[in-house]
């Protein structure tokens, strides 16, 4: 094994994605069984993310089912990836966060993000627009100061029983959400969404500004991707095309789908269109075989000195993407 792959830790995020076949609860309980299995194959965190209204994905309250995962796992850190802080106000995501952590100390990661809903009508169903989004840096100090207890957004006002506990904060961003991570002085988990030279930059950008803080000494970058293993390189391809086909499918119809079984989708005729966004969502997703992926990996995480990788893979059969992570687990110890 590597020196950069057996010193990284290695975390999950699941969007408790839906299947065809499927509902919303089974995705949900899917997830915290599926917590269970990262936790006995050693990985360090377990994350939830937040979407709204998206017909494919489960996770729409993730403090919710974040509680649900710790119940459910003993060591393994569970957190968000994250609360999107612009819809929300930050006194009621420190006051959750603060019972999460009074319920499960010690083990719970605050993942902040800076998206909001997905269409003007969920952006309005929600009571918030894309200019909230442009108030990140200062909702995330409001934030961050109702555990320290010196927040000024609203004097006299303190959030119980989040005052005085410190649950780890980060920042999911890139481009202006980097530098808001480094201001503030949080870890950055960054994906090669634009490609792994733009992502590269943000971290070196993030590495250069990063301020000290009470909530970190040093920056700290976890890379976040799609990593697929299986026996043979076509295989773990395979484990790809649903998510791929998903997100090809509702950037030309508007409605983000369940996921559909990779054969199906290896037979599907698609547009001039939808081939060429099939092809993108492939990009920065590595796959292979156990000593592809580990060669992938060395090399991303050689060039960019990550601390931590979070690993997104979703797909279509359980079985596929248990067996992938398990791969994956052996790879890196």
């Amino acid at each position: 094994m590597s020196s950069a792959i057996s010193s990284t830790p290695f975390s999950v995020l699941d969007r408790s994605r839906t299947r065809e076949g499927s509902d919303g609860p089974a995705a949900l309980r899917d997830t915290v069984r599926f917590a269970q299995q990262a936790e006995a194959l050693g990985y360090h965190r377990f994350w939830v993310s937040e979407h709204h209204s998206v017909p494919g994905v489960a996770g729409s309250a993730p403090t919710v089912l974040a509680a649900a995962v710790a119940a459910a796992t003993s060591v393994i850190r569970v957190g968000t990836g994250g609360v999107m802080l612009p819809n929300h106000r930050p006194l009621v995501v420190a006051e959750q966060f603060g019972v999460l952590e009074a319920l499960f100390p010690g083990r719970i990661d605050m993942g902040l993000g800076r998206s909001v809903g997905f269409t003007d009508g969920i952006r309005r169903a929600l009571g918030h627009g894309r200019q909230d989004a442009e108030d990140f840096a200062a909702q995330v100090a409001e934030l961050l100061g109702y555990f320290s207890g010196d927040q000024t957004a609203h004097p006299q006002v303190h959030a119980h029983p989040a005052e005085g506990l410190r649950p780890p904060a980060f920042v999911l961003a890139t481009g202006a959400g980097a530098r808001t991570a480094a201001a503030a002085g949080l870890p950055l988990v960054i994906g090669a969404v634009k490609g792994e030279d733009e992502m590269l930059r943000a971290v070196d950008g993030y590495r250069a500004a990063f301020r000290p803080s009470a909530w970190g000494e040093r920056p700290y970058v976890v890379l976040s991707g799609t990593v697929a293993v299986a026996p043979t390189t076509e295989e773990a391809r395979r484990i790809l095309l649903p998510e791929a086909w998903s997100t090809a499918y509702s950037r030309t119809h508007g409605t983000f789908p369940p996921l559909a079984p990779a054969e199906r989708i290896a037979g599907l005729r698609m547009t001039g269109r939808e081939r060429t966004l099939f092809e993108e969502a492939h990009r920065g997703q590595l796959h292979g075989t156990e000593d592809e992926v580990a060669e992938g990996l060395e090399k991303v995480l050689s060039r960019s000195g990550a601390d931590e990788f979070l690993v997104t893979t979703s797909t279509y059969d359980r079985t596929a993407l248990l067996d992938s992570y398990r791969r994956l687990a052996r790879i890196t110890g």
